[in-house]
């Protein structure tokens, strides 16, 4: 029998922690427990012109040449553009069409790391929730038994920056359901929207808040997917303070080390674990 072939998506990976992620997956795909036959990996990003530009670097990136682990070097990986932009429903539904149609099997493994950092609130929450929010419900129907689903998150979203009762409010939120969680998405636009958000015990900076946000649904849907009995596994983790434009190169970890937990939780062994946030290999509280 044929070996199994494996399929892999990353959102936001033009550049930075992306990027990264991607040579990680490629790198470490040949001594991972998911290792099987051919491994094709979706690099995606908004622009065409600049993931076409990401796949020719990682084609000459002289790591994965001296490693062998592209087809054209004799190994398993191939990396393909799709362009998506998580922030427009359409774009995000036909990516969905697009890999059911080639691959009816399913996916092994979906990491969201597409994301922003404005000063503008509604915008930051319509990507960095809303959009990763719908990019994770309509693809993680198409990951096949015991895939992986990584939510790309932040130490940004931790709670011990929120007033008890909206830090409470959180925690119950990942507990109970998405609308619960957005909820408070919701409450925190409205305090925006009034000037009075250290009031109403949140902290100012949107992308902190939609980060958080992003950990609690991630919890949620990690729940509900559990009681579908697929062993599939999904997870947020923060890749650390990482030096990329985000950070206006600030940040003590290369990229390489940021994409370490979240390639760690796509293709090792970590113990079935489901519903955590990670950060430097490890679980952690949020």
């Amino acid at each position: 029998m044929a070996a199994q072939s494996r399929v892999a998506a990353v959102t936001g990976a033009n550049k930075g922690i992306g990027l990264a992620i991607v040579r990680q997956l490629a790198l470490q795909y040949p001594k991972s427990p998911l290792k099987s036959g051919p491994f094709l990996i979706y690099l995606t990003a908004r622009s065409e012109e600049r993931g076409a530009e990401a796949v020719k670097t990682l084609e000459s990136d002289q790591q994965l040449k001296d490693a062998k682990v592209l087809v054209k070097d004799g190994g398993d990986t191939t990396i393909k553009f799709y362009a998506l932009d998580i922030s427009q429903t359409k774009s995000i539904q036909d990516f969905s069409t697009f890999l059911k149609k080639e691959h009816p099997d399913g996916l092994d493994v979906i990491i969201n790391n597409a994301g922003i950092t404005l000063d503008n609130t509604l915008e930051t929450l319509h990507t960095n929730y809303y959009g990763t929010l719908e990019a994770t419900r309509d693809l993680l129907p198409l990951l096949r038994e015991g895939g992986r689903m990584v939510n790309v998150s932040s130490m940004s979203g931790k709670l011990n920056k929120y007033s008890e009762e909206i830090r409470n409010a959180f925690l119950q939120a990942a507990q109970t359901d998405v609308p619960a969680v957005t909820a408070l998405m919701e409450k925190f636009k409205s305090a925006v929207s009034e000037g009075k958000e250290k009031e109403a015990g949140f902290p100012s900076a949107a992308y902190a808040v939609s980060k958080a946000g992003e950990t609690a649904f991630t919890k949620v849907i990690a729940m509900e997917e559990a009681k579908r009995n697929r062993g599939v596994l999904v997870n947020a983790c923060c890749p650390g303070y990482v030096k990329t434009d985000m950070t206006r190169g600030g940040g003590a970890k290369t990229p390489d080390e940021g994409a370490q937990t979240p390639v760690m939780l796509a293709l090792h062994d970590i113990g079935g674990k489901t519903g955590g946030f990670w950060q430097s290999e490890k679980e952690i509280e949020w």
